[in-house]
């Protein structure tokens, strides 16, 4: 008997699922990185379920295109998200203070509000 590959759709976050569908420009891929970074450095002043869906849409758009990063960051991440140790969490610390010099505010912002209006769909 083979097992079934289906995916529940019903089980599929509906973070996930927008994020999957958005067309996120390489900018918006690097604020999101940001917003992840801030979160992981605990920094980050959004409740913890809009943490919680920050962190699901990061992971749907890590893998596109962006600006400013490149995959070094993500395996940082990833290195802070299993077993942060001093290190990974001096690393995290530096890459945010980079992306909130790097990322104008004007463009944080009109990312935040393109990511509230798309998790609010």
């Amino acid at each position: 008997m083979e097992a079934s590959t289906e995916i529940d759709e019903s089980a599929i976050h509906p973070a996930a699922r927008w994020a999957t569908a958005a067309a996120f420009t390489p900018q918006q891929v690097d604020c999101t990185t940001a917003v992840a970074l801030k979160i992981l450095d605990q920094k980050c002043k959004m409740t913890a379920s809009e943490q919680a869906a920050l962190m699901i849409v990061y992971d749907a758009v890590r893998h596109r295109p962006e600006e400013l990063f490149d995959a070094s960051v993500h395996r940082i991440i990833e290195a802070a998200r299993t077993g942060p140790d001093a290190t990974v969490c001096h690393s995290i610390h530096l890459l945010r203070v980079h992306a909130e010099k790097s990322i104008p505010k004007p463009i944080m912002k009109e990312f935040k509000a393109f990511l509230r209006t798309g998790l609010q769909t």
